[in-house]
């Protein structure tokens, strides 16, 4: 990628310079003697038909002396002032020479400063958080060069620039993507004070915050949805986001339509399980906005949980990786541990995420880590724990995709053991 990078910026610089570089191959040599009196006796001749012009009346005063003026600029120009000034004899030029050097040094020059000023860490990042460049095996070797270390590389040059807003936003979730998502909270305040009219930006600091905070979004969080809505008013995420603030606030109505909107306005390649979900959402808010408790008692959200604690809608346990896969895997590839019920829909109803080098995983699934507030753990029945080692980095099943699955169980279990032992076809 890097060198297919220098490749291109080189070809574009030679293309800006054509242009500049073009006039060199047409420069012609300096009129020679001959030619130059040939010029000179064309000119003499028109001279003398104007001063015959003058006598015969043809032209008036002005008239002439405007011509004759004429007739010495382009005299000048085609011959030179050589009658004041001797001829110097210089060295021909080898105007090719001159181009070849000139393409070379400049493009290398620019690179060079580029390198020097620039901030060609970003190349290498880019590189590194793509997720097809997480399949290929020369990122699969770059086990000192992870995304933590790049990520304190890209802090340092930031530190140097500070009023880098895209810069403080791209480092803040590189942050989130490795799970340091503290860390990740005062490089969003940073960002956000340089570029406050990102609606995305906003959001993605309101989810981390609430993250954090039990995937609570009241106060600080919700203030930075309303604000990206006031920007973007048809913003899904924040759409999203503040359908599930009126949700935990049992404002049911309200919640309805703000995932009716966002319904509305996602994109045509949404993925199935987003769709899915909003439409689940949208029933449900309706359904408890009608006071309707049969609904409410299915999805138990309006009746208080007889579960005597969080120990018993809670499941944790640990996940491991078979040796046989080892050999498969980036130090820096995604981890999915979810819930889903046996008898309900395919999405889950609780997840957390890893990479490959928290293994082998401890992990806690209960409602605080359920992806949307109209469905979790403590309201499913029974449900069996999945793990999914994902080269893409999204939760959904893809080819080459490593998996692992536990017997069904319920929950208030704990330490059982899930083994990634498969290879998705």
């Amino acid at each position: 990628m890097t060198l297919i990078f220098w490749l291109l910026a080189w070809a574009i610089t030679l293309l800006v310079l054509g242009p500049l570089l073009w006039p060199l191959l047409k420069c012609q040599e300096p009129l020679n003697q001959e030619e130059r009196e040939q010029t000179l006796s064309v000119y003499r001749q028109q001279f003398a038909e104007l001063e015959q012009d003058l006598r015969n009346d043809l032209l008036t005063e002005e008239q002439y002396h405007q011509s004759k003026r004429e007739l010495e600029r382009r005299l000048l120009e085609e011959t030179g002032p050589a009658e004041a000034v001797p001829p110097v004899r210089m060295q021909p030029m080898n105007t090719r020479v001159v181009i070849v050097a000139l393409a070379v040094t400049i493009p290398a020059i620019s690179g060079l400063l580029y390198w020097t000023l620039g901030n060609p860490e970003a190349i290498i990042l880019s590189r590194a958080s793509s997720p097809a460049a997480q399949v290929g095996t020369d990122y699969a070797h770059q086990t000192s060069e992870g995304l933590d270390a790049l990520s304190e590389r890209l802090k340092k040059k930031l530190e140097q620039n500070p009023n880098d807003g895209v810069g403080w936003a791209l480092l803040a979730r590189s942050y989130v993507e490795i799970g340091r998502h503290a860390d990740a909270i005062p490089i969003y305040a940073k960002a956000v004070k340089l570029i406050p009219d990102d609606p995305q930006m906003l959001v993605d600091y309101a989810d981390v915050l609430g993250v954090l905070n039990g995937r609570r979004l009241e106060g600080k969080p919700e203030q930075l949805i309303q604000q990206a809505l006031t920007i973007d008013p048809n913003h899904v995420k924040a759409l999203m986001l503040a359908g599930t603030v009126a949700f935990d606030r049992k404002d049911f109505g309200h919640a309805a339509k703000y995932w009716e909107r966002a319904s509305a306005n996602l994109p045509a390649d949404a993925e199935g399980e987003v769709q899915q979900e909003l439409r689940s959402g949208i029933a449900e808010a309706q359904g408890l906005a009608g006071g309707k408790p049969a609904m409410a008692k299915a999805v138990g959200l309006a009746t208080p949980s007889t579960k005597p604690g969080d120990q018993a809608s809670s499941i944790s346990g640990t996940v491991s990786l078979t040796q046989s896969l080892a050999g498969k895997v980036a130090p820096t590839d995604t981890v999915f541990v979810f819930a889903r019920e046996m008898s309900g829909p395919p999405m889950p109803v609780s997840i957390v995420r890893a990479t490959t080098r928290d293994l082998p995983f401890t992990f806690r699934l209960d409602d605080s880590t359920s992806p949307m507030p109209s469905r979790k753990l403590s309201d499913a029945g029974t449900v069996v724990i999945v793990a999914r080692l994902s080269k893409s980095g999204q939760a959904r099943p893809q080819s080459g995709d490593l998996e692992g699955m536990s017997q069904p169980v319920k929950p208030g279990v704990d330490g059982i053991t899930v083994v990634i032992d498969r290879e998705r076809p």
